[in-house]
């Protein structure tokens, strides 16, 4: 859905689709074999087995199914990514999973197990003040906060929902600037025009937003010309 050669050149970290929402596995074999050869860290985007809602719709399972299905998933790319020397070392849930865990305990506790029982050095990330962050720090889980390039923000920290408008931003620009922002402690501004400050490991551009190569692009070289040190937050080795 997006050009993800350019982008696996800009990026220190990728979030691969696992299959459920998006991703198969040729797709799955070539992204981690140029992810490889770039030294990028990988993460699996685990997801709701929702390819027709491109996995952004919440689906109420049941604990034990959704812990199968994500261990499934990490599985899947794991495997993928040491056919070329490299592995998995991150897990970043996708769209309605990713939102449905901030506050719902039941759902995080079962993502949280699957990254324990599958190897509990992988590091978690999500949104900071979630829920399932904070069940995958008392699991003894690494845990990554994560903000977003590329959305806007409700006063809580939350992301604005897809549905309304002003959701996505799409000034490279502005997203730059947001970012440096993001990166240097300072504060940005939420959907209300108030200020908000975040502390992210992490900053996300999202692969099928439009201009997405030209978003990275101008964010990595806003945050190199502020003087911020791009790395992976969760590298392999």
């Amino acid at each position: 859905m997006g050009d993800d050669e350019a982008l696996l050149s800009i990026v220190t970290s990728a979030n691969v689709a696992c299959g459920f929402h998006a991703g198969d596995p040729p797709i799955m074999r070539e992204v981690t074999a140029r992810a490889a050869a770039l030294d990028v860290a990988i993460g699996a985007h685990v997801a709701y087995r929702d390819h027709t809602g491109f996995g952004r719709r919440f689906i109420d399972m049941e604990p034990g199914v959704l812990t199968d299905e994500v261990i499934y998933q990490i599985g899947a790319l794991d495997g993928m990514a040491r056919r070329h020397g490299h592995r998995v070392t991150y897990v970043k849930p996708h769209g309605g999973l990713y939102n449905a865990i901030v506050t719902h305990e039941e759902q995080a506790r079962a993502v949280v197990r699957a990254v324990h029982e599958f190897d509990a050095h992988l590091v978690l990330m999500g949104l900071p003040g979630s829920v399932v962050l904070r069940l995958a720090e008392e699991a003894g889980v690494p845990t990554a906060h994560e903000a977003f390039a590329d959305r806007a923000y409700t006063p809580e920290g939350h992301l604005v929902p897809r549905s309304r408008e002003g959701s996505v931003l799409h000034d490279p620009e502005e997203i730059a600037r947001r970012c440096v922002a993001m990166a240097t402690g300072e504060p940005i501004t939420d959907v209300n025009g108030d200020p908000l400050t975040l502390h992210p490991h992490s900053i996300c551009v999202h692969g099928d937003t439009p201009g997405a190569v030209e978003i990275a692009r101008r964010v990595r070289t806003a945050l190199e010309g502020a003087g911020v040190t791009l790395a992976p937050f969760a590298p392999a080795g």
